[in-house]
């Protein structure tokens, strides 16, 4: 009887330490991908070949990315730029869904669930979180977005949004 109390006395301790290493392994991968990122983005000031080694690498090195891309702002629209994964919306509806939403904001939007965010674009249905980062030009304008979907409930935190707008940074010089 008294072994049965142990065990359970060090799984309730052991238990609470496993988001925590959880979080850990995420910032390892994120600080070696954005190292990574810092040095092949080196190699060229072309933004468009920047904004597609983001998306390669990030695509590849999170698992839980279903799709990766940006979408860019060209003449009042909101149009798909570099993407990995599915087939994307071309030309996002103006004022609607979570890219948008990133852009009037002015900021980072982490969405747990697509399906309780009112306006969502979906421009594919497997698609369950996302977060969208902004991104901007040298005068500080947003001029776009970095859009990744998961097909997880609740795959993004603020570790996601402090990385990546890391390396959103790093698109224009």
């Amino acid at each position: 009887m008294k072994l049965q109390s142990c065990v359970i006395l060090r799984l309730n301790l052991i238990l609470p330490e496993i988001p925590e290493m959880e979080l850990q392994k995420k910032q390892d991968r994120y600080l070696r991908i954005y190292q990574q990122l810092r040095d092949l983005l080196a190699k060229s000031d072309d933004i468009d070949a920047r904004m597609a080694t983001i998306v390669a690498v990030m695509h590849y090195k999170m698992e839980t990315f279903f799709w990766t891309g940006f979408y860019y702002l060209k003449e009042g629209e909101l149009i798909v730029k570099t993407y990995q994964g599915p087939v994307a919306c071309q030309i996002l509806e103006k004022n609607t869904g979570v890219c948008w939403a990133a852009i009037n904001q002015g900021k980072t939007i982490i969405v747990p669930d697509v399906h309780l965010f009112p306006g969502h674009i979906a421009c594919d249905s497997r698609s369950k979180s996302e977060i969208v980062v902004p991104f901007r030009n040298t005068k500080n304008q947003i001029i776009g977005v970095l859009d990744v979907d998961s097909a997880t409930l609740d795959a993004f935190d603020q570790i996601d949004a402090e990385y990546l707008e890391k390396i959103v940074g790093m698109i224009v010089k």
